[in-house]
């Protein structure tokens, strides 16, 4: 079933890991997909990726309708709804407020609006804070929170104007632990939680709900540096003692976007394998 049919959703950092499977999973509830990222290629691909689905699951629909019509039975009744959605490519850099207002404006201009925002895009600049250079903590700071403020805000008046809305920041479990090394990052995500709380209460009287989702230790490119011996003391934190999948974290999103998750807002839902329980 196209749960979000008609639905308009902007995904920041959706070249690769999480955001490539929070754009499928959105996609394949029937969302109009807005791929957001600087890389374009890898951005193209993605969409090549939703939009050949959607494209395949039309043909099948249509030769089920073709034979039941020739059977003499009702078209495609009780079949279920192929994956419906499709994808638009918009080059975005966080990191820059003008390219954020243009991507944002251009989205809208193609797709008409934006209901679900999902603020995903994210970067590390990791070293002990002794060492952390003051770039270092700017430029995580500027991308992964005050790129998801100014991208919040940029899209924020289509939300208004339909009185219906979902915002989902992806944060992580380490902006509600901390981690060494990662005081940049940590305090990025962290802050992202206390804004998603914050929006939630300022835009719930228009029926737009704004949730985080935290992942744990999940298997992206970002993790993929980690060493063998990194990722045996990682797991050996986890209760659930393996590390989660993308399309696990792009689940929860969908859920959050959902109407099922109309009465959830100011949340954030850990999908970290009992890594965290707070």
């Amino acid at each position: 079933m196209s749960t979000l049919a008609g639905r308009v959703a902007l995904v920041t950092g959706a070249s690769q890991g999480i955001g490539r499977a929070c754009a499928l999973a959105l996609a394949e509830a029937g969302a109009t997909v807005a791929l957001c990222a600087r890389n374009e290629v890898k951005l193209a691909e993605v969409a090549d990726e939703i939009n050949g689905a959607a494209s395949r699951a039309a043909e099948a629909a249509g030769e089920m309708d073709d034979a039941a019509a020739i059977c003499g039975g009702a078209a495609s009744a009780g079949v279920t709804e192929p994956f419906a959605g499709s994808a638009h490519i918009f080059a975005l850099d966080l990191s820059s407020e003008e390219s954020i207002q243009a991507c944002a404006r251009a989205v809208i201009a193609k797709l008409g609006k934006v209901d679900i925002l999902v603020n995903n895009a994210g970067i590390t600049r990791d070293t002990l804070t002794l060492r952390m250079k003051r770039k270092d903590w700017d430029d995580v700071l500027a991308t992964n929170l005050t790129g998801a403020f100014l991208m919040t805000q940029a899209v924020m008046g289509s939300m208004l104007k339909a009185r219906w809305g979902r915002i989902i920041n992806i944060t992580s479990v380490v902006g509600e632990t901390g981690q060494a090394g990662q005081a940049n990052y940590a305090a990025s995500k962290a802050g992202l939680i206390g804004l998603t709380r914050s929006l939630a209460r300022e835009l719930a009287s228009r029926t737009i709900t704004v949730n985080a989702v935290a992942p744990g230790y999940i298997e992206t490119a970002m993790t993929a540096i980690l060493t063998d011996a990194q990722r045996t003391a990682m797991t050996s934190q986890i209760p659930l003692a393996r590390a989660g999948t993308d399309r696990e974290v792009a689940a929860a999103v969908a859920f959050l976007a959902s109407e099922e998750a109309g009465f959830i807002t100011g949340h954030t839902l850990d999908v970290n394998g009992g890594m965290y329980m707070g």
